[in-house]
Protein backbone atom coordinates (compact mmCIF):
# COMPACT_ATOMS: atom_id res chain seq x y z
CA UNK A 1 0.00 0.00 0.00
CA UNK A 2 3.11 1.99 -0.24
CA UNK A 3 2.02 5.01 -2.90
CA UNK A 4 -0.92 5.92 -0.77
CA UNK A 5 0.85 7.40 1.88
CA UNK A 6 3.33 9.13 0.30
CA UNK A 7 2.00 12.52 0.88
CA UNK A 8 3.58 15.92 -0.93
CA UNK A 9 6.59 16.96 0.94
CA UNK A 10 5.39 19.50 3.01
CA UNK A 11 3.25 17.28 5.31
CA UNK A 12 3.80 15.79 8.93
CA UNK A 13 2.27 13.36 11.00
CA UNK A 14 -0.19 14.40 13.65
CA UNK A 15 -3.57 13.51 15.25
CA UNK A 16 -6.57 14.82 13.78
CA UNK A 17 -8.85 17.26 14.99
CA UNK A 18 -12.57 15.91 14.30
CA UNK A 19 -14.42 18.79 15.63
CA UNK A 20 -15.11 21.12 13.20
CA UNK A 21 -13.80 24.82 13.17
CA UNK A 22 -14.14 27.99 11.64
CA UNK A 23 -11.35 28.59 8.96
CA UNK A 24 -8.32 31.12 10.22
CA UNK A 25 -7.92 34.53 7.90
CA UNK A 26 -6.39 33.63 4.47
CA UNK A 27 -7.32 30.11 4.82
CA UNK A 28 -9.26 29.73 1.60
CA UNK A 29 -6.05 31.68 0.17
CA UNK A 30 -3.43 29.10 1.20
CA UNK A 31 -5.72 26.37 0.25
CA UNK A 32 -5.65 28.02 -3.41
CA UNK A 33 -1.68 28.62 -3.16
CA UNK A 34 -1.18 25.18 -2.42
CA UNK A 35 -3.15 23.84 -4.90
CA UNK A 36 -5.48 21.82 -2.88
CA UNK A 37 -8.12 20.51 -5.40
CA UNK A 38 -5.29 19.65 -8.24
CA UNK A 39 -3.87 17.48 -5.15
CA UNK A 40 -7.08 15.63 -4.39
CA UNK A 41 -7.39 14.58 -8.28
CA UNK A 42 -4.04 13.21 -8.28
CA UNK A 43 -4.69 11.41 -4.75
CA UNK A 44 -7.86 10.05 -6.24
CA UNK A 45 -6.10 9.09 -9.68
CA UNK A 46 -3.36 6.86 -7.33
CA UNK A 47 -6.20 5.49 -5.08
CA UNK A 48 -8.02 3.88 -8.57
CA UNK A 49 -4.80 2.31 -9.85
CA UNK A 50 -4.65 0.90 -6.20
CA UNK A 51 -7.73 -0.63 -6.64
CA UNK A 52 -6.65 -2.27 -9.44
CA UNK A 53 -3.51 -3.65 -7.74
CA UNK A 54 -6.10 -4.85 -4.55
CA UNK A 55 -7.91 -7.07 -7.38
CA UNK A 56 -5.08 -8.62 -9.07
CA UNK A 57 -3.65 -9.69 -5.22
CA UNK A 58 -6.53 -10.48 -3.74
CA UNK A 59 -9.71 -11.62 -5.75
CA UNK A 60 -7.74 -11.57 -9.54
CA UNK A 61 -10.63 -11.41 -12.60
CA UNK A 62 -13.59 -11.49 -10.03
CA UNK A 63 -13.79 -7.91 -9.27
CA UNK A 64 -15.16 -5.99 -12.74
CA UNK A 65 -17.38 -2.98 -12.86
CA UNK A 66 -19.02 -3.68 -9.22
CA UNK A 67 -15.30 -3.42 -7.86
CA UNK A 68 -14.29 -0.45 -10.02
CA UNK A 69 -17.16 1.52 -9.35
CA UNK A 70 -16.93 0.80 -5.29
CA UNK A 71 -12.84 2.09 -5.35
CA UNK A 72 -14.48 5.48 -6.91
CA UNK A 73 -16.76 5.54 -4.79
CA UNK A 74 -14.55 5.23 -1.60
CA UNK A 75 -11.82 7.65 -3.85
CA UNK A 76 -14.84 10.92 -4.24
CA UNK A 77 -12.78 13.52 -4.56
CA UNK A 78 -15.24 15.99 -3.35
CA UNK A 79 -15.29 13.13 0.11
CA UNK A 80 -11.53 13.62 0.58
CA UNK A 81 -11.63 17.31 -0.06
CA UNK A 82 -13.95 17.75 2.03
CA UNK A 83 -12.35 15.98 5.09
CA UNK A 84 -9.10 17.59 4.45
CA UNK A 85 -10.49 20.89 4.49
CA UNK A 86 -12.51 19.98 7.86
CA UNK A 87 -9.78 18.94 9.69
CA UNK A 88 -7.12 21.52 8.16
CA UNK A 89 -9.75 24.04 9.35
CA UNK A 90 -9.60 22.82 12.89
CA UNK A 91 -5.72 22.25 13.01
CA UNK A 92 -4.84 26.01 11.72
CA UNK A 93 -7.50 27.76 13.74
CA UNK A 94 -5.14 29.53 16.14
CA UNK A 95 -1.96 29.74 13.52
CA UNK A 96 -0.79 33.04 11.74
CA UNK A 97 -1.39 32.24 7.68
CA UNK A 98 0.00 35.41 6.51
CA UNK A 99 3.63 34.18 5.82
CA UNK A 100 2.71 31.14 4.31
CA UNK A 101 0.20 32.74 2.00
CA UNK A 102 3.08 35.09 0.73
CA UNK A 103 5.40 32.38 0.49
CA UNK A 104 3.16 30.04 -1.16
CA UNK A 105 1.12 32.50 -3.47
CA UNK A 106 4.48 34.16 -4.50
CA UNK A 107 6.43 33.45 -8.12
CA UNK A 108 8.49 30.81 -6.29
CA UNK A 109 6.17 28.99 -3.88
CA UNK A 110 4.04 28.76 -7.12
CA UNK A 111 6.52 27.10 -8.89
CA UNK A 112 7.63 24.74 -6.28
CA UNK A 113 3.39 23.96 -6.03
CA UNK A 114 3.59 23.49 -9.51
CA UNK A 115 6.72 21.27 -9.61
CA UNK A 116 5.52 19.21 -6.62
CA UNK A 117 2.32 18.25 -8.26
CA UNK A 118 3.65 18.05 -11.75
CA UNK A 119 5.93 15.24 -10.56
CA UNK A 120 3.69 13.18 -8.48
CA UNK A 121 1.23 13.53 -11.46
CA UNK A 122 4.02 12.00 -14.02
CA UNK A 123 4.83 9.14 -11.32
CA UNK A 124 1.72 7.25 -12.08
CA UNK A 125 3.39 5.90 -15.04
CA UNK A 126 5.26 2.86 -14.09
CA UNK A 127 8.31 3.83 -16.51
CA UNK A 128 8.43 7.46 -14.81
CA UNK A 129 8.50 6.12 -11.57
CA UNK A 130 11.28 3.28 -12.54
CA UNK A 131 13.40 6.04 -14.59
CA UNK A 132 13.42 8.47 -11.42
CA UNK A 133 14.75 5.39 -9.46
CA UNK A 134 17.43 5.04 -11.71
CA UNK A 135 18.30 8.70 -11.86
CA UNK A 136 18.74 8.44 -7.83
CA UNK A 137 20.63 5.34 -7.92
CA UNK A 138 23.17 7.61 -10.13
CA UNK A 139 23.56 10.59 -8.14
CA UNK A 140 23.88 8.36 -5.16
CA UNK A 141 27.07 6.40 -7.55
CA UNK A 142 28.01 10.26 -8.07
CA UNK A 143 27.82 11.27 -4.61
CA UNK A 144 25.75 14.31 -6.37
CA UNK A 145 25.63 17.24 -3.80
CA UNK A 146 22.02 17.50 -4.61
CA UNK A 147 21.09 14.85 -2.20
CA UNK A 148 22.57 16.68 1.30
CA UNK A 149 20.29 19.53 0.20
CA UNK A 150 17.41 16.57 0.28
CA UNK A 151 18.42 15.04 2.85
CA UNK A 152 17.98 18.18 5.01
CA UNK A 153 14.50 18.89 3.54
CA UNK A 154 13.45 15.67 4.52
CA UNK A 155 15.32 15.73 8.25
CA UNK A 156 13.62 19.30 8.43
CA UNK A 157 9.88 17.71 7.87
CA UNK A 158 10.74 14.67 9.48
CA UNK A 159 9.22 12.74 6.28
CA UNK A 160 10.73 9.90 6.87
CA UNK A 161 9.18 8.83 10.23
CA UNK A 162 5.99 10.05 9.33
CA UNK A 163 5.48 8.44 6.21
CA UNK A 164 5.91 5.03 7.90
CA UNK A 165 3.27 6.09 10.74
CA UNK A 166 0.41 7.32 8.19
CA UNK A 167 1.36 3.72 6.10
CA UNK A 168 1.36 1.61 9.36
CA UNK A 169 -2.07 3.47 10.69
CA UNK A 170 -3.62 2.85 6.95
CA UNK A 171 -2.31 -0.69 6.55
CA UNK A 172 -4.16 -1.62 10.29
CA UNK A 173 -7.34 0.15 8.81
CA UNK A 174 -7.31 -2.15 5.95
CA UNK A 175 -6.84 -5.03 8.20
CA UNK A 176 -9.72 -4.21 10.55
CA UNK A 177 -11.96 -3.42 7.48
CA UNK A 178 -10.88 -6.73 6.15
CA UNK A 179 -11.82 -8.33 9.48
CA UNK A 180 -15.07 -6.92 10.07
CA UNK A 181 -16.29 -7.83 6.75
CA UNK A 182 -15.36 -11.25 7.13
CA UNK A 183 -12.79 -11.96 4.49
CA UNK A 184 -10.54 -14.61 6.31
CA UNK A 185 -11.94 -17.97 7.20
CA UNK A 186 -10.57 -17.52 10.95
CA UNK A 187 -10.60 -14.98 13.77
CA UNK A 188 -8.33 -12.15 13.18
CA UNK A 189 -7.34 -10.71 16.57
CA UNK A 190 -6.34 -7.20 16.87
CA UNK A 191 -2.79 -8.68 18.63
CA UNK A 192 -2.03 -10.41 15.52
CA UNK A 193 -3.31 -7.77 12.98
CA UNK A 194 -0.99 -5.52 14.53
CA UNK A 195 1.59 -7.84 15.04
CA UNK A 196 1.59 -7.97 11.10
CA UNK A 197 1.19 -5.00 9.98
CA UNK A 198 4.37 -4.08 12.27
CA UNK A 199 5.91 -6.72 10.56
CA UNK A 200 5.73 -4.56 7.56
CA UNK A 201 7.41 -1.88 9.09
CA UNK A 202 11.60 -2.45 7.78
CA UNK A 203 9.55 -2.43 4.04
CA UNK A 204 7.93 0.13 4.23
CA UNK A 205 10.72 2.38 5.89
CA UNK A 206 12.81 1.17 2.94
CA UNK A 207 10.31 1.70 0.11
CA UNK A 208 9.28 5.06 1.46
CA UNK A 209 12.76 6.31 1.83
CA UNK A 210 13.97 5.52 -1.67
CA UNK A 211 10.35 6.66 -3.13
CA UNK A 212 10.68 10.28 -1.13
CA UNK A 213 14.02 10.93 -2.27
CA UNK A 214 13.63 9.60 -6.45
CA UNK A 215 10.43 12.41 -5.92
CA UNK A 216 12.48 15.14 -4.54
CA UNK A 217 15.08 14.59 -6.77
CA UNK A 218 12.64 14.48 -9.66
CA UNK A 219 10.27 17.60 -8.37
CA UNK A 220 13.65 20.02 -7.24
CA UNK A 221 15.58 19.59 -10.30
CA UNK A 222 14.67 22.56 -11.62
CA UNK A 223 15.26 24.32 -8.44
CA UNK A 224 18.68 26.38 -7.50
CA UNK A 225 19.85 25.63 -4.35
CA UNK A 226 19.03 29.09 -2.58
CA UNK A 227 15.39 28.40 -3.77
CA UNK A 228 15.49 24.81 -1.92
CA UNK A 229 16.92 26.44 0.56
CA UNK A 230 14.82 28.78 1.75
CA UNK A 231 12.28 26.13 1.17
CA UNK A 232 14.07 24.59 4.23
CA UNK A 233 13.89 27.37 6.16
CA UNK A 234 10.33 27.72 6.17
CA UNK A 235 9.66 24.22 6.88
CA UNK A 236 11.47 24.77 10.29
CA UNK A 237 9.91 27.86 11.16
CA UNK A 238 6.64 27.88 13.55
CA UNK A 239 4.49 28.08 10.44
CA UNK A 240 5.87 25.51 7.99
CA UNK A 241 5.44 23.09 11.06
CA UNK A 242 1.93 23.83 11.75
CA UNK A 243 0.85 23.69 7.91
CA UNK A 244 2.95 20.41 7.73
CA UNK A 245 1.21 19.12 10.65
CA UNK A 246 -2.86 20.00 9.63
CA UNK A 247 -1.98 18.56 5.86
CA UNK A 248 -0.78 15.30 7.66
CA UNK A 249 -3.17 15.06 10.13
CA UNK A 250 -5.94 15.71 7.16
CA UNK A 251 -4.31 13.45 5.08
CA UNK A 252 -4.35 11.12 8.01
CA UNK A 253 -8.67 11.08 8.90
CA UNK A 254 -9.20 10.63 4.58
CA UNK A 255 -6.71 7.79 4.05
CA UNK A 256 -7.87 5.46 7.67
CA UNK A 257 -11.42 5.92 6.19
CA UNK A 258 -10.34 4.78 2.75
CA UNK A 259 -8.35 2.26 4.15
CA UNK A 260 -11.35 1.29 6.04
CA UNK A 261 -13.86 0.87 3.37
CA UNK A 262 -11.24 -0.36 0.68
CA UNK A 263 -11.03 -3.59 3.22
CA UNK A 264 -14.92 -3.81 3.63
CA UNK A 265 -15.22 -3.55 -0.40
CA UNK A 266 -12.70 -6.14 -0.64
CA UNK A 267 -13.47 -8.32 2.02
CA UNK A 268 -17.17 -9.05 0.21
CA UNK A 269 -15.17 -10.56 -2.98
CA UNK A 270 -12.57 -12.46 -1.18
CA UNK A 271 -15.54 -14.28 0.62
CA UNK A 272 -17.10 -14.97 -2.60
CA UNK A 273 -20.39 -11.98 -2.10
CA UNK A 274 -21.17 -9.40 -4.43
CA UNK A 275 -21.14 -5.44 -3.14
Amino acid sequence: MRRLFLLPVLFLLALPLPARADPPEGFDALMRALALDDLVAIVREEGLGYGVEIEDEMFPGRGGDRWDAAVAQIYDGGRIGTELRDTLAGELSGADLGPLVEFFGSETGARIVSLELSARRALLDDEVEKGSLERLEEMQADGDPRLDLIERFVEANNLIEANVAGALNSNYAFYTGLADGRAFDFEMTEEQMLEDVWGQEPEIRDETREWLFSYLAMAYAPLSDETLEEYIALSETPEGAALNAALFAGFDVAFTRISRELGLAAATFIAGQDI
